[in-house]
């Protein structure tokens, strides 16, 4: 089961006895994990620390003669965007208590630096040995945005000095897209995990390209035609034992593969991503840990669709490699409704909260889901414990590949164009009408979608506002695939509206560049989008956004405002790159559409306006690359959590 919707969590103690034992407390309390240091509760905004050298006279002195004033230390709070204690700087005391950085003082590394984490220029001045564990890792494997990030940011990272291992499974699908791993060579030196119940040995493949290993775990169980997760029949009934060899493996990885001719070793920082690898920071905590390996490791889980937990029977646990005492921290309760009969206790093992409670740090792919995921509604049952750790949550909005989507060089794309010169824009909406069938009509506002068909993309909504819509002098373009509900709807809308509507049913890359470039507005009424990339695409080739208020939509889309300081009746110095709307209903979506539709047609020097500021915002990783290494600053900063 791969996605809850559940209102309560019942929290188990990471060290409770056994998988079958009923927790015995609620879930609003998050449990003190081992060796997990006690709040600080000073209430004051800066602090000082006292240096006293052992075995000096001034040693058992109390009051400020007890210690130099040249080693006195202010140590002050960084605070989150919800007002949360996040972090501390220690400052060197000049006498005043200021919020002046100056040189920080630590006994091992000379910390990053950063006055503005989304400025370029901002340089990390201390590098890290990063780990990302994850499922899949574009170019190689890719579903949706998950791939996307963990195919950009290490690079971004390699770049900016840090040494960067990505650790994905080495799928193989007897098909023409195993040439993907071509360039991968065999290290030849293989690993035994013990889990279900009998000791796996998994190999691994090695390619490195753009400053970072790309390592690949071998293993039977990633052979087989489908994706990632499952093929035309559904998903795999043995992804918890294929994921859980991937981050057995990946906590191996550093210690034993010689990349370069050393290993990262022990002291790194481990980026988990979604359930999948979720496994990981709690193996560190239970397994390596207690035996004195990994002290110095940390941990950050990255959080992409929380809908997706890797929940399991909890007899599943005894396979899973993980000493017994430490099933409460994957322990889960189902409520009363949600179990199948009167004799089912409803428990069960769930992977995403296991490392919730046991990761350092906690990221989202955006702040407004950051956000989201600690209310009833967003948290999937998990919005407890994440409340309980706000403290240490954090949301940082991806980026996007800009070499691949660059409307200035797209090779898909029939005509190129830049913010400078938008005369290609038009061209670009007259081959996609031409290719597609549409009457050609560069003055009808054409209105796209590209996106999975499921209830997540918000296609129940379109399919009610449709009927209505086109009534209006519009054209409406859809690329997806998913639920064959959806699939047979695009196809018989398709034959009801032969002039203004188009279904593409399928995925095809170049389409999907064609018609991010020859549409005028791209409608995203997701239901909830953790960050969403199409819509920072659609920017980027000047394609207005309309999109519903949530998450990471709400976050990089500003509703266009023409009556801005400084505007004028030809909306210049106008504010928005495009329209957000809530509540999600079929009538806040139509008003938002029409007035982009009146926008376009009215109001060409505003809706140009539009197109520029955003073609012109900052889509790099670098921001987000910046922001990264802050959040790893803070996880060293602090013992591991458990």
């Amino acid at each position: 089961m791969d996605s809850l919707e559940l209102p309560r969590l019942l929290l188990h103690h990471p060290r409770s006895s056994s998988p079958l034992t009923r927790p015995q407390y609620n879930s609003r309390f998050l449990p003190q994990l081992p060796n997990f240091p006690s709040k600080l509760k000073n209430a004051t905004k800066y602090a000082t620390l006292r240096s006293i050298s052992g075995g000096g006279s001034d040693a058992s002195k109390d009051g400020p003669s007890a210690f130099d004033d040249d080693s006195a230390l202010l140590l002050s709070r960084e605070i989150d965007d919800f007002g949360s204690l996040v972090g501390f700087r220690l400052i060197p005391d000049s006498g005043k208590t200021t919020k002046t950085q100056g040189d920080l003082r630590s006994d091992e590394v000379e910390k990053l630096e950063v006055e503005n984490v989304g400025e370029e220029k901002a340089k990390t001045r201390v590098s890290y040995n990063i780990v990302f564990v994850t499922s899949e890792a574009a170019p190689y494997s890719k579903t949706g945005g998950l791939a996307d990030v963990c195919g950009s940011l290490p690079i971004a990272l390699a770049a900016r000095g840090h040494r960067v291992m990505v650790i994905s499974p080495r799928y193989i699908h007897g098909t023409a897209a195993d040439s993907k791993y071509s360039g991968a060579v065999d290290l030849d030196s293989g690993v035994k995990v013990f889990c279900f119940g009998g000791v796996q040995e998994v190999g691994f493949f090695h390619e490195y390209r753009e400053g970072v290993d790309w390592v690949f775990v071998d293993h039977p169980s990633f052979h087989r035609p489908g994706n990632p997760y499952g093929d035309k029949f559904g998903t795999f009934g043995d992804n918890q034992f294929r994921f859980t060899l991937l981050s057995h493996a990946a906590c191996e990885a550093p210690l034993v593969l010689p990349l370069g001719g050393f290993t990262y070793g022990e002291k790194c920082l481990f980026l988990v991503n979604d359930w999948h690898a979720s496994l990981v920071p709690v193996l560190l905590a239970s397994k390596y840990r207690p035996h004195g390996v990994y002290k110095d490791a940390r941990s950050i889980l990255v959080i992409h669709n929380i809908a997706h937990q890797g929940v399991e029977p909890a007899i599943t646990y005894s396979n899973l490699g993980l000493p017994p005492d430490w099933y409460g921290a994957l322990g889960w309760v189902f409520p009363t409704w949600a179990r199948t009969h009167a004799l089912d206790t409803g428990e069960a093992v769930n992977f995403l909260k296991g490392a919730i409670v046991t990761a350092d740090r906690i990221v989202t792919v955006s702040k407004g889901y950051s956000w989201e995921i600690t209310t009833n509604e967003g948290g999937f049952g998990l919005h407890e414990i994440l409340t309980e750790r706000r403290s240490i949550l954090s949301g940082i909005t991806n980026g996007i590949d800009v070499t691949e989507w660059d409307p200035l060089s797209d090779e898909h794309i029939a005509c190129n164009y830049s913010a400078d010169d938008l005369s290609g824009k038009v061209k670009c909406k007259i081959a996609l009408q031409k290719e597609l069938g549409l009457p050609v009509r560069p003055d009808c506002p054409l209105i796209g979608f590209v996106g999975r068909l499921d209830y997540q993309k918000g296609i129940d909504l379109i399919r009610q506002a449709i009927p209505e819509l086109m009534q209006d002098d519009v054209q409406f373009v859809m690329l997806g695939s998913g639920n064959p509900i959806y699939e047979d709807w695009m196809r018989a809308t398709e034959l009801a509206y032969k002039d203004q509507f188009r279904g593409w049913v399928g995925f095809n890359v170049p389409v999907s560049h064609r018609i991010t470039a020859g549409c005028d507005i791209l409608l995203m009424p997701s239901t909830f989008e953790p960050c969403g990339l199409n819509q920072l695409y659609a920017m980027r080739y000047g394609t207005i956004p309309v999109v519903h208020e949530t998450g990471g939509l709400r976050d990089t889309v500003q509703t266009f405002n023409p009556y801005a300081e400084g505007s004028n009746a030809e909306g210049s110095n106008a504010e928005g790159t495009g329209w957000t709307f809530s509540p999600l209903t079929k009538e806040s979506m139509l008003v938002a559409l029409r007035y982009a539709i009146q926008t376009f047609n009215e109001h060409k020097p505003s809706w140009e306006g539009l197109m520029k500021r955003g073609m012109t915002r900052d889509y790099t990783w670098v921001n987000a690359a910046t922001q990264y290494e802050q959040i790893i600053e803070w996880a060293f900063m602090d013992p591991p959590y458990c």
